[in-house]
């Protein structure tokens, strides 16, 4: 067993404990005074590791925390990399406490969590979170909070081990992902272009495997305005809003092509007021998932030319591609490779899969940035009632972060 596993081993029950108190401080994306008390105490805890905190004040929205930490002087290779045989930097020497201001182009690795869940306040009382069987039960404790608790645990870790980051770190801890990153994407995108690395602590797939591919998520809103009459006296004279979206969602819903990795879903529809009315206004919310960018475009296009099928109806479309694709790109893989290597060297092994579900790693990877995502807890049931974390995850992760973040990121 390598060093860093064995420490991280003898720090479960804390990583469990502290998993524990933040699934218990509920943070729906909405609820921005719950998920700035979530905040403030993470605050608490990035400042007792060193870091320089800058809170990114939303209006709306929760704050977006950005903690950094820099290295001190650099060492010889063969001791940033993590080895059992590396000599440890001085005591004297160690700090994990950035300067002002962010890592030039290139320099740095960025970590990204977010703090914001999918969970109504109250849920905690009906579903307290709870251990059982080696698994801590909770809504947000898989996605992602698990996460959170293991870049918290790799940061105290090495700090402890006294040993350094090879590269200045930035932690971003942001507030919205779960709605689309609406006040954090260009943060996320700006720190992301002066980085050499994005490791993402979204949770791993339910085998434990590093997500190298993600498809793009795009949200569309489509409304059918027709003519309002009397259902009875004057039926003739009507145009049904109702019927004109009906037959626009059997188009839309046609749209899908499993074979292109395209899959388009009406998930929610609105219309009408009464039933002696021919309504004048329906609507219906679409989801979109794509493979490729270029898919991405055409189903961009096709939706927004969506005609009316009735005499005298008439069909609005708005909406676009709310993140990327995170493609398996030559750029993806050697990433993978990369890690997998510096993973190896540790005694861990990494394997990769996929998901149809977007993360912040959409954007950075669209970047250009090499990206790796997945890097948080092994459990299951994201957005579901038996949402859970394998709690022997929890140091494994840390350690393999620990690992990644002592490597210096150069592949040639």
């Amino acid at each position: 067993m390598s060093d860093l596993l064995e420490y991280f081993a003898t720090r479960q029950a804390a990583m469990a404990d502290l998993l524990g108190e933040l699934v218990a401080l509920e943070s729906p994306t909405t609820d921005k005074g719950a998920v700035d008390r979530l905040g403030s105490r993470l605050a608490k805890e990035l400042r007792a590791l060193g870091a320089t905190l800058t809170v990114d004040e939303q209006e709306t929205a929760g704050n977006h925390l950005i903690a950094r930490w820099a290295p001190t002087p650099t060492l010889p290779r063969s001791q940033t990399r993590g080895g059992g045989d590396a000599p440890s930097p001085s005591p004297v020497t160690m700090s994990l406490r950035s300067p002002a201001g962010s890592p030039r182009a290139g320099e740095g690795i960025v970590l990204l969590c977010h703090m914001d869940t999918v969970w109504d306040m109250g849920t905690c009382a009906q579903r307290p979170c709870r251990t059982e069987d080696g698994r801590l039960y909770g809504p947000g404790a898989y996605d992602m909070k698990g996460g959170i608790v293991i870049a918290l645990a790799a940061m105290a870790g090495l700090r402890a081990l006294e040993r350094r980051p090879a590269l200045p770190v930035t932690l971003l801890i942001t507030s919205d992902e779960e709605r689309g990153s609406r006040t954090s994407r260009d943060l996320i995108e700006r720190e992301a272009a002066r980085s050499r690395v994005v490791l993402c602590l979204e949770p791993a797939l339910s085998t434990g495997a590093l997500k190298t591919f993600r498809k793009g998520t795009g949200l569309f809103h489509v409304t059918a305005l027709g003519r309002a009459a009397h259902a009875g006296a004057d039926h003739e004279n009507g145009v049904n809003a109702i019927e004109e979206l009906a037959l626009q969602i059997i188009t839309i819903q046609r749209l899908t092509a499993y074979h292109r990795g395209t899959t388009v879903n009406v998930g929610l529809v609105t219309g009408g007021t009464r039933t002696n009315v021919v309504p004048e206004r329906a609507e219906c919310w679409v989801d979109l998932r794509v493979a490729t960018r270029e898919e991405g475009e055409r189903m961009h296009a096709r939706l927004l030319d969506l005609r009316p099928n009735l005499p005298g109806a008439q069909v609005t479309v708005t909406g676009s591609l709310n993140r990327p694709p995170m493609e398996r790109d030559a750029r993806m893989l050697a990433t993978f490779a990369h890690a997998c290597a510096v993973a190896a060297a540790h005694g861990i092994e990494l394997t990769q899969g996929k998901s149809g579900g977007g993360s912040d790693a959409n954007f950075t990877a669209a970047l250009g940035i090499p990206t790796l995502d997945g890097l948080g807890a092994v459990g299951n049931g994201a957005h579901a009632v038996d949402e859970h974390v394998i709690l022997s995850s929890l140091p494994e992760r840390a350690a393999l972060l620990a690992a990644l973040l002592l490597d210096d990121w150069v592949t040639g």
